[in-house]
């Protein structure tokens, strides 16, 4: 089984050579950040928590447990929104990056999570794989 190397860093952290595909994985651009600075891959809003669970968490609607749940509920409802991710994932390392102070305490270590599980899967049902980097030219990436 392939290992993948999917590491999570503050958006505020300089980019490293070693980073590979720098994806921005936050609803919001991050205040007082100029995109050329950022060596981003893509900012990618869809594996984010939806704005809805995002404005409950931030309200204090709703406690850290549960927004963990329901972010996990969404990711699993929806999983295509996993496939751009896992297709840079196939290629190298893959740095997931966020504003977020806290990244032990961030949604980026449950994305990171379902992305391993989700990469996994596939290679051990051994069928055509949704994510392949050969695919992304049929699937509208931009490289």
């Amino acid at each position: 089984m392939m290992r993948y190397d999917i590491v999570i860093k503050r958006v505020y952290q300089a980019p490293a050579d070693n980073d590979g595909a720098r994806v921005l994985v936050d609803r919001l651009w991050p205040r007082g950040c100029r995109r050329e600075s950022l060596a981003l891959t893509d900012w990618y809003r869809e594996a984010s928590p939806s704005q809805a669970l995002r404005r409950q968490y931030h309200q204090g609607e709703i406690s850290r447990a549960v927004f963990e749940i329901r972010y996990r509920g969404e990711l699993r409802d929806h999983p295509h929104k996993l496939l751009p991710l896992m297709r840079l994932a196939r290629r190298g390392r893959l740095t997931l990056l966020t504003a977020t102070r806290e990244l032990d305490a961030s949604y980026l270590a449950q994305l990171r999570e379902r992305l391993l599980e989700a990469l996994q899967q596939e290679d051990r049902d051994d069928l055509e794989l949704a994510s392949p980097p050969c695919m992304a030219h049929l699937l509208g990436d931009n490289d």
